[in-house]
Formats: C-alpha cells, sequence, structure tokens
C-alpha cells in the first residue's frame, strides 16, 4: 500500500519533528572552567482545594524544605501555568520555577524526590513538574 504524496510529506514531517524532539546527548567535554552540570527546573503549583500556596507559605516551604537540600543557590521564578487535571479539566495557576544546577549527578536525586513528595502531600497537589537537562556550566 502507498501513501498519497499528501499524506507521505505529512508523515515524512512528522518523523522529522519527533526526531528533533530527542534529548541530545550530554556534553563529553566542557572548556574550562565550565563543567558538566544538570539543571534541575521544577514547577510548583500553587492552587489549592482552598485557595492558593500563600506568600509566607511558600517562603516556609522554600527555606523549610528547598535550601536546606540546595544551599549553594537557586533560583525562584513566579510563571503562570496551566494544566490538564485527572477529571480532564483545563486549569491555569500561579506557580513557582525552582532552578537549580548541580554537578554531582546522581548524588541530587532523592533530595528532588524529598522537596516534590513533601510539597505534594502539604498542598494536597495531584504533580510537580520536575524536568533535567545536562549542560556545561561555571560559577
Amino acid at each position: 500500500m502507498s501513501l498519497h504524496p499528501g499524506k507521505a510529506a505529512c508523515v515524512a514531517a512528522l518523523a522529522f519533528l519527533l526526531a528533533s524532539c530527542a534529548s541530545a546527548p550530554p556534553p563529553s567535554t566542557c572548556v574550562a572552567p565550565l563543567k558538566v552540570a544538570t539543571q534541575v527546573d521544577l514547577y510548583f503549583g500553587r492552587g489549592t482545594a482552598t485557595g492558593e500556596v500563600s506568600a509566607s507559605e511558600w517562603a516556609e516551604f522554600l527555606t523549610g524544605e528547598i535550601t536546606p537540600r540546595f544551599p549553594d543557590g537557586l533560583s525562584v521564578i513566579d510563571v503562570s501555568g496551566q494544566y490538564r487535571d485527572p477529571s480532564g479539566r483545563i486549569g491555569r495557576e500561579h506557580s513557582k520555577l525552582v532552578t537549580i544546577l548541580v554537578f554531582d549527578p546522581p548524588a541530587h536525586t532523592p533530595k528532588v524526590k524529598a522537596i516534590v513528595d513533601t510539597y505534594k502531600k502539604r498542598y494536597a497537589q495531584h504533580s510537580v513538574l520536575h524536568t533535567e537537562r545536562t549542560m556545561c556550566a561555571g560559577l
């Protein structure tokens, strides 16, 4: 069975797009003073069933849960999030993006898991979006 030329072009375009989404291999060498690092991004939704995680609650979580695990530094950015909840409804909420650079993978993994698990439990969240990518970085 052959594909219609228009469908064949669509299939080829889809294959190209999927291939371009594949993650790049980690850098094998970094030019000094840069070193191989992992950027960890955590997206914390602030919406709850009873309102929103307040600024003081967030500050307490950051100070009590995140900073002790990553005392060397991190960045926190206010973002607007959108997601599909388990019932299929599209929701929007104020969120916090925490970005951490680590130079000791996979030692950071249990620390990140503890932060995510604590936030989900404390604020009744379905999830915390967690992404990682390898790069060259320097301090």
